[in-house]
């Protein structure tokens, strides 16, 4: 598997093309954009993340962030991308796979924020779609999962439409905003239909535990949840 062996080479620049979106490794000379965009959806993206650093954005702390991502890239644990839009290529959001386990589970989590400017257009969606079939494809996984805060209804949306089912509910099973969260689990394996096929949505189907518990959010650590 040669795919982004290393942020500082050839195989980082890789584009995965999407509908209207382009995704890519985070580069060093994204910080500018990356800063500018978090900073003015600060408000938007909070509620749904763990808590800030107080060197946050700063481009030191970007470039830690890259010698972190580099590092769990070459170990084959994670796979970040930044999202751009195809017909400006200004950046706006982020989707990660993170987490992978190999061996016997061959599994991910999908992680993803989006920057409050661009919310509710699509792009997240055509994003995760992208990605979900780098994931099943080129990384050859059997199971992606994600995790959604209870009251957060777009990022759950965006989960049904691009096929994930609801498989259980987790107690506190991650700080988010400072404080413990419960989160609603879902997955998708590579064998569950596409709910594209054929250029036809298809819902997805709600679990009873779903039901049990109300409306939903996707929720992961490091920015790699965060809202639609």
């Amino acid at each position: 598997m040669s795919f982004l062996r290393g942020l500082g080479g050839h195989e980082a620049a890789r584009v995965l093309v999407g509908d209207g979106v382009r995704l890519r490794a985070p580069a060093p000379h994204d910080h500018a954009d990356w800063a500018r965009l978090r900073e003015e959806s600060r408000g938007f993206l909070q509620p749904w993340e763990p808590m800030w650093a107080r060197d946050e954005l700063t481009r030191a702390a970007y470039r830690r962030r890259l010698r972190r991502y580099a590092r769990e890239i070459r170990d084959d644990r994670t796979y970040p991308f930044f999202i751009f839009r195809a017909c400006d290529n200004a950046l706006i959001g982020g989707v990660t796979l993170s987490n992978l386990r190999r061996g016997v589970a061959q599994t991910c989590v999908l992680g993803y924020w989006m920057g409050a400017p661009h919310a509710g257009r699509g792009y997240m969606s055509a994003a995760v779609r992208t990605v979900v079939a780098f994931a099943f494809g080129d990384l050859a996984l059997h199971r992606i999962e994600a995790a959604c805060l209870p009251h957060n209804a777009p990022s759950r949306r965006l989960l049904e439409k691009a096929g994930f089912q609801v498989e259980g509910f987790a107690r506190r099973y991650l700080r988010i905003a400072g404080d413990w969260q419960d989160h609603v689990l879902f997955a998708r394996l590579s064998s569950d239909p596409d709910p594209f096929m054929d250029g036809r949505e298809v819902e997805a189907r709600l679990s009873p535990v779903w039901r049990g518990q109300g409306a939903g959010s996707s929720g992961q650590p490091d920015g790699q949840k965060e809202i639609l």
